[in-house]
């Protein structure tokens, strides 16, 4: 125990480490988030049940697993399940855009911190995981694509199942963070297809993407994904955009 520490000091004074976020030397003692300061890593919120059994969205007022929020009651989408592994608040919002914008892979153990001890459980048994696709141009300027990323440390044990390119952006469309709802799903319409209908008969998918804002990304690209003949898609992302709680949402 003594020379635990003894180490942990010479590796704290030889090799400091930063915050993913902000950059703070932390020691190596560390709290909860061993890649986060104390203030970095209080900010940074699991989502909290219940949740939609579809989409995963915070529910108000009804049973643990057997609830709907209203807006999968009343139109539900392509995908099975989405699931989100934190809030996408200030924290993990500057995390994310770090390595969406900035290329920053600094952020590597940051983000293998919030996923290591998420339970995959509900992704254990499918047959391809594919990434929500960047248009080339995108591409070539950021230098890589966030979603493609966060897959392989989603799926670090499985990154034969990992197709980063069996689903294709055809247009290159406004980013959907300056639109709202209407115009995200206009501006998304069309915008994917599938490189080859075969890949994906008969399969269950995991899509993978790095925030669930208001669903129509994912939508899209399940739609054209189910529409190539797979059984089924589930939705796997790193953060979720809060929805305040309310009373609208029912139970089935």
């Amino acid at each position: 125990m003594v020379f635990s520490r003894i180490v942990k000091s010479c590796m704290d004074m030889i090799l400091p480490r930063a915050c993913a976020v902000c950059g703070l030397r932390i020691p190596f003692s560390g709290n909860e988030y061993e890649s986060f300061c104390e203030r970095c890593g209080s900010g940074i919120r699991q989502l909290v049940p219940p949740f939609c059994r579809i989409c995963g969205t915070e529910v108000y007022g009804v049973g643990e697993y057997n609830s709907l929020c209203g807006k999968c009651l009343k139109n539900p989408p392509p995908f099975s399940i989405a699931r989100s592994v934190v809030r996408y608040e200030r924290q993990v919002q500057q995390l994310v855009h770090k390595l969406k914008y900035g290329s920053e892979l600094s952020v590597i153990p940051g983000l293998t911190e919030l996923i290591k001890n998420y339970d995959m459980t509900e992704f254990a048994d499918v047959d391809c995981i594919v990434v929500v696709p960047l248009h080339l141009q995108r591409l070539r300027k950021r230098g890589l694509n966030q979603a493609a990323v966060l897959a392989r440390l989603f799926f670090a044990d499985r990154p034969a199942l990992i197709k980063s390119d069996w689903l294709m952006r055809t247009r290159n469309t406004m980013p959907q963070t300056e639109l709202g709802r209407d115009a995200r799903m206009k501006n998304l319409r069309g915008a994917f297809q599938t490189r080859s209908i075969s890949n994906f008969q008969g399969a269950e998918v995991c899509l993978v993407d790095d925030v669930y804002t208001t669903g129509t990304t994912v939508t899209e690209c399940s739609k054209v994904i189910m529409e190539s003949g797979a059984t089924e898609v589930k939705v796997l992302t790193l953060a979720r955009v809060n929805v305040p709680r309310s009373g609208r949402y029912l139970s089935s």
